[in-house]
């Protein structure tokens, strides 16, 4: 049942996606005749594609619905595992040498535009 769904939603995406394109065509039409006919296109789809879940979250979710399906069939519930949190990332440092060339690099690009705006005089 659930690639049932996933197939309508992708044929029911498919679908609007041509529908926009027809009504834009129509539009250009349209304008070809001189405006005699109006026609008004459908908001297209604003976001595509698949939300992506952190582990922790697939992990959250994958209990919650062990415990949905754990009342409906009328099993004791069983005990929500406990999701660890993932090891933070290190964090990056950047050397002397490197900021102070990013400084350098950046004074030099504002004295440049402020020796532009001398000159102009403003």
């Amino acid at each position: 049942m659930n690639a049932d769904i996933k197939q309508y939603l992708k044929l029911k995406t498919a679908l609007r996606n041509e529908q926009a394109k027809i009504e834009a065509r129509l539009a250009e039409i349209a304008k070809v005749l001189n405006g005699d006919v109006v026609v008004t296109a459908a908001p297209t789809a604003t976001r595509g594609g698949r939300r992506t879940f952190s582990a922790a979250t697939k992990a959250k979710m994958a209990a919650a619905q062990k415990v949905r399906w754990a009342k409906l069939k009328g099993n004791s519930i069983p005990a929500p595992a406990t999701v660890s949190a993932p090891a933070p990332k290190k964090k990056r440092k950047m050397s002397a040498a490197g900021r102070a060339a990013i400084i350098a690099a950046t004074k030099a690009r504002w004295a440049k535009v402020n020796a532009a705006k001398a000159k102009t005089g403003k």
